[in-house]
């Protein structure tokens, strides 16, 4: 299927590329007000925008990983189930033909529940199901939603399926095809709400998505598309969404409002751009934004140019609240006005599960619960991530030998059979456990939260140390006199903790009393101090692979070996096979923290 042919787009003659336009809204009863002042008659029209983001997956507040209900300290709750029914609550107070629903993407990864359907009984298979997100949100009955990074990690084929089983557009104004430049996502939708008495209102909804999905998905879109930048889009698009008779103009973003990137990450766009294009494109409304994972009832920003208010709301993520924009318009002089926006959030804790949503899914659901529950082998002893940003954990190093064994096996036979092998892994949670006993896949699946796969990079000595260096700027610089505080220890600048690497195969140690770039030391293989000219090849996460965290010298790096299997499966394969996941198996301490030569810990 051409990637710029979808069923959401017509042509239009105003702009050559695809437009979405929705039906009519019927004419309300009685949604537009009528205020009498000496010599006018001023109409009003109220429209109250909705919007969700970064959902990923999540249809129930349940957590597939403990096999319970969701909970944690805050009080939240989870799941478009619970939206479902704020947003009923909405349309009936505001009337369904004054709003509109938006999502900022992110979608169809995040749980067990959208892996199985993307692996497991996938949705792209003949005659397979429908995806449970496309159910839950055509049933919600959403009216556009923008593409996230996140829809990109199952393949073009999946996130095509995807759309291909929505009622509504997934927009991407900056997603084009990488040889026209034309849009492979319908840019834009417009829908007309009827106002008894007044020219109808067109409210267009732009979407944008994230630049970065060029280095994170590199191998599944390079060469196929191209992701600008959301401030040159937005300058482009918006324009021509007043010329075509806009009113209102929201822009549904993924991405988030600091104007920053992720650490590291060498983007050629501003990654987290929102905000930026509130200030430096005209004639923007509101903007919902997505992305960033954090919580904005409402932030004001003023355009540079006009000098005029857009207000700005993201929604925390999971569907653990609900963003609604009231845009107040007065029509005077034959135009509709936007005459004030405000925004607010709204906590999905406080009302229960729309029935309608729990039925409509309670069957994949349940295939899931089954699913993630297989118990696939025998632990000897409890392995925990608790303390894995700062002691060299063995949950960390079943990591690093599976992905060691995946590699040695698939370069057999090779020219690069005879070069070692070592391997990258994160603490990507802080929470983590698999206990002894009984082993199943959602134990497995809480350590590995990603859909990362496996990539062989060929690597020097040199480089090696290099990236452990970059690595160990984790740590905040410690004085050898001075108190530790592990919650104080790491994520020196910002950095997350899944921009920081253990090594497998080496031995080193790091020494945090040095200042960042000085901080490996004792750094050997096979008790020989490391010769720079050695080389190695790695296994590394296709995240870290294409880019992910500007680790130097992997992205470039000659590629060996690559697949399409996530990491996770290849440990429960690792597990299942061993049937016992015994720590001498897998477990060794390939490093440790120092300060001026002694053990932190």
């Amino acid at each position: 299927m051409p990637l710029n042919r979808r069923k959401f787009l017509k042509k239009s003659a105003a702009t050559g590329a695809g437009v979405a336009i929705a039906g009519a809204a019927a004419a309300p009863a009685a949604e537009a007000a009528e205020q009498q002042t000496p010599g006018k008659h001023v109409k009003r029209y109220s429209l109250t925008v909705m919007g969700t983001t970064d959902l990923h997956g999540h249809v129930f507040n349940w957590d597939y990983f403990k096999n319970a209900e969701y909970t944690d300290k805050a009080g939240n709750a989870q799941g478009l189930a619970r939206i479902s029914t704020l947003v009923n609550q909405i349309r009936a107070e505001k009337g369904h033909c004054n709003t509109l629903l938006l999502d900022a993407g992110d979608t169809i990864q995040g749980t067990p529940l959208t892996y199985y359907y993307a692996k497991v009984d996938p949705i792209t298979a003949k005659g397979g199901p429908v995806h449970p997100m496309a159910q839950a949100m055509n049933a919600i009955g959403y009216d556009a939603a923008a593409l996230g990074n996140h829809e990109f990690n199952y393949g073009i084929e999946t996130l095509r399926k995807f759309e291909d089983q929505l009622d509504f557009p997934l927009l991407g104004a900056n997603a084009v095809d990488a040889k026209t430049l034309r849009p492979a996502f319908p840019p834009y939708f417009i829908k007309t709400f009827h106002v008894p008495g007044a020219r109808p209102v067109k409210v267009a909804v732009l979407g944008l998505t994230n630049p970065g999905i060029a280095i994170w998905d590199k191998a599944y879109v390079q060469g196929k598309l191209a992701f600008p930048g959301l401030e040159e889009q937005a300058a482009k698009w918006v324009p021509k969404l007043k010329a075509l008779g806009a009113d209102v103009v929201v822009v549904s973003a993924h991405s988030g409002s600091s104007g920053t990137s992720s650490y590291g990450d060498q983007l050629p766009y501003v990654e987290n751009a929102a905000a930026n294009v509130a200030k430096q494109v005209p004639d923007i409304d509101a903007v919902l934004v997505g992305h960033a994972h954090v919580e904005i009832p409402e932030l004001k920003v003023t355009n540079d140019k006009t000098g005029k208010t857009v207000v700005l709301s993201e929604p925390l993520a999971y569907a653990e609240r609900l963003s609604v924009f009231d845009i107040e318009l007065v029509f005077e002089k034959g135009r509709w006005t936007v005459e004030s926006v405000s925004s607010k959030v709204l906590n999905s804790n406080s009302v229960a599960d729309d029935p309608k949503i729990t039925k409509l899914l309670s069957d994949e659901h349940a295939k899931v619960v089954t699913y993630v529950n297989q118990v696939v082998g025998t632990a000897t002893a409890t392995l925990t991530t608790v303390e894995a940003r700062y002691k060299d954990a063995p949950i960390i190093d079943l990591i690093t030998k599976v992905q060691e064994d995946v590699v040695k096996a698939a370069l057999a036979g090779t020219e690069y059979a005879s070069l070692p092998v070592i391997a990258q892994a994160s603490p990507f949670s802080r929470t983590s456990e698999i206990p002894a006993g009984n082993v199943t896949i959602r134990d497995l699946s809480s350590l590995y939260v990603y859909d990362n796969t496996l990539v062989a990079k060929l690597l020097t000595g040199a480089q090696v140390r290099a990236y452990l260096e970059y690595s160990a700027q984790y740590y905040v610089q410690t004085a050898a006199d001075a108190a530790v505080d592990v919650e104080k220890l790491t994520n020196a600048g910002g950095r997350p903790d899944y921009n920081y690497d253990y090594v497998s195969g080496l031995s080193y140690d790091i020494d945090i009393a040095q200042p960042a770039g000085s901080r490996i030391k004792n750094l050997t293989f096979n008790g020989a101090a490391l010769d720079d000219a050695q080389q190695f090849v790695f296994a590394v996460n296709n995240y870290r692979a294409n880019g992910g965290g500007a680790f130097p010298h992997v992205a470039s790096a000659k590629e060996l070996w690559s697949e399409s299997t996530e990491i996770r499966t290849r440990i429960a394969e690792w597990v299942t096979t061993k049937g016992v996941l015994d720590p001498k198996d897998f477990a060794s301490v390939d490093w440790k923290l120092t300060r001026n030569g002694t053990p932190v810990f």
